[in-house]
């Protein structure tokens, strides 16, 4: 048996490796997403299908997977696939329904291919729980995949995983693995150390779980309300899965299973009304204007959270809608709060989260404690403002030493005394003590009493500190504007720090730059702004003005159903800033380059 996985492996050597990546907003601290073989396990209506990834040096424990093809001569003594098939299903990797049955296996594909790239952002870093590292994946990408289906009649109500397991009843290999009911997923990543036993609801599988508490599902429940306090705005975001929702709306709907692409919009316009006819938030104790920002299914997993665009079939024990309210405020609100009335007898707790500037709360609703509060306890928090960017002494023009120049001109009838003294023969002496002082103090003055003239900045004058510190308040004011939700108001903010002629282009380039998809186009609001370098030179384009070339990176970021989503650019550009009416701003912008980094 060693001699012919040697075999085997000698053949997989030469795959060539093809990292791909991908992104996700849910954050996996267990690391078995990163696990050395991979089992995406689906519960089907008559059948668990298994994706399988065996790690390249793991073969041995799966050696009833690998293909006679895969070897350029028979094996002897290896048992013939329907046999392997039984090995594999009885002491492999096993399936028992609640009845005791061993479910038996068909190997539907098996192939060579490269690890699929799984998002591991704190991968090699330190876990909060566990106080271990965060393992991450193997360098080594080959596995073999397989593709396995155990058939099963009827509806069992449980069914049991069992891994490969060695005479101590532990696992043989790591096996990292997630789980779904009929489209539900009912497990995020975890290891699959023994046996785990999967209780089925068939009626509604959202109800579905496993029997260790470790294996539920943590993407929340079927209802979950949202507040988002931000600087003019407060936002409460409902997300509801529409099966949910009959407890209290009559969709109407054809099937039991899907709800139907011309079914879609309709669906989606009950739940905003329903929505909005019983919207209560209280802001300061009043109640402000609704604004019914959106209203749309959402597709919120595990790995993402992405508004669904086009009207398409949508499964009904998974579909999910979001509704987003928005009220607008003046500056930071006091206090926020919203009651949540909707309980049903399986709907017991519903997942809740108010976020403001300093982080988010966690919390969960319940029948007896259904009101979410938020009370403003940020003590240190100073609003984001747009200020002007006022041009220092230094910097508006030509220097002229008003002190020194003072003592020079004193100096002039002083000079007159002492000639006319000499030709009567009268007595100098005191005066020149006098020309003493005044020349003392002109030097003394020299570098302190300096007034600019001319109104224009040199470049000169102008050091790449100077240039560092100005840019940085200016892109901080620029993006800062963006943080209004009014028109106008983004406008009357820019106009502070821009000029009139680039005003709108400014404006529709920003709007694009940081629109981040996952969000529904949301525009990310930038939480972060680094200035990397700068170079100071004279225009040669505007008289009296700075071309500073620079690059420096935004970072942005919107929160959606307890999701943030982030958005990082670099820019490389040349600002051009010029003093108007004793102010920096910015004149003109040459966007040399602009990438995306996430």
């Amino acid at each position: 048996m060693v001699i012919f996985c040697r075999m085997f492996f000698c053949l997989f050597t030469i795959l060539v490796l093809l990292p791909s990546a991908s992104h996700a907003d849910w954050i996996n601290l267990s690391g078995a997403e990163n696990a050395r073989n991979i089992a995406e396990i689906y519960v089907e209506t008559d059948r668990v299908r298994i994706q399988l990834e065996v790690f390249v040096d793991d073969l041995m424990i799966f050696e009833e997977l690998i293909p006679e093809g895969f070897f350029s001569k028979p094996i002897p003594g290896r048992p013939i696939l329907a046999k392997r098939q039984q090995i594999f299903a009885e002491r492999v990797l096993q399936i028992v329904t609640d009845q005791g049955e061993k479910l038996p296996v068909n190997f539907a594909l098996v192939e060579q291919r490269i690890r699929v790239e799984r998002p591991s952002p704190f991968a090699g870093k330190l876990s909060p729980f566990t106080r271990q590292i965060i393992p991450g994946p193997p360098v080594d990408k080959r596995v073999l995949y397989a593709e396995l289906i155990y058939p099963f009649e009827g509806k069992p109500k449980s069914l049991t995983f069992i891994p490969p397991l060695d005479e101590r009843g532990l696992s043989k290999a790591p096996i990292g693995f997630i789980c779904s009911h009929q489209a539900v997923t009912v497990v995020d990543f975890r290891i699959l150390s023994q046996g785990s036993t999967l209780h089925l609801d068939w009626n509604d599988p959202w109800y579905s779980e496993f029997d260790k508490k470790p294996l539920r599902r943590k993407i929340g429940t079927g209802m979950r309300t949202f507040l988002y306090i931000e600087p003019f705005e407060v936002r409460n975001e409902i997300l509801v899965r529409v099966k949910d929702m009959m407890n209290w709306i009559d969709f109407d709907l054809r099937g039991n299973e899907t709800i139907e692409a011309d079914e879609f919009n309709r669906v989606r316009e009950q739940i905003g009304r329903f929505f909005m006819q019983r919207e209560n938030v209280l802001i300061d104790g009043q109640r402000l204007k609704p604004i019914l920002d959106r209203t749309a299914f959402v597709e919120s997993s595990l790995q993402r959270s992405r508004f669904i665009e086009t009207p398409e079939p949508v499964p009904l024990n998974s579909a999910m809608v979001g509704v987003i309210v928005t009220y607008l405020t003046d500056g930071i609100p006091q206090e926020v709060t919203t009651t949540w009335e909707l309980f049903s007898e399986r709907m017991q707790t519903v997942t809740a989260r108010m976020t403001d500037p300093a982080g988010p709360f966690p919390y969960d609703l319940t029948p007896d404690n259904n009101v979410l509060k938020w009370k403003n306890y940020l003590k240190t928090y100073t609003i984001p403002t747009v200020q002007k960017i006022n041009v220092s002494d230094q910097h508006r023009g030509v220097p002229l030493p008003l002190g020194s120049l003072v003592c020079i001109v004193l100096l002039l009838p002083v000079s007159w005394s002492v000639l006319r003294r000499r030709k009567h023969g009268e007595s100098v002496k005191p005066l020149f003590g006098m020309i003493g002082l005044l020349l003392i103090g002109a030097l003394v003055l020299f570098p302190v009493f300096q007034v600019p003239v001319g109104g224009s900045a040199r470049a000169s004058q102008f050091s790449t500190e100077d240039g560092h510190v100005v840019l940085d308040s200016l892109m901080k004011n620029v993006y800062r504007a963006f943080d209004f939700r009014d028109e106008e108001d983004v406008y009357d903010k820019l106009a502070i720090c821009v000029s009139g002629e680039l005003l709108a282009e400014l404006y529709l380039q920003q709007r694009r730059s940081l629109v981040v998809e996952q969000a529904g186009g949301a525009q990310a609001k930038v939480k972060e702004v680094a200035i990397e370098e700068v170079k100071v030179s004279k225009s040669t384009a505007q008289d009296g003005a700075l071309d500073l070339r620079a690059q420096w990176t935004a970072l942005g970021q919107v929160g959606h159903w307890g999701h943030v989503h982030s958005r990082q650019n670099r820019y490389d550009a040349i600002v051009t800033i010029k003093p108007r009416d004793g102010a920096w701003k910015v004149i003109d912008l040459e966007l040399i380059e602009e990438k995306r980094l996430f």
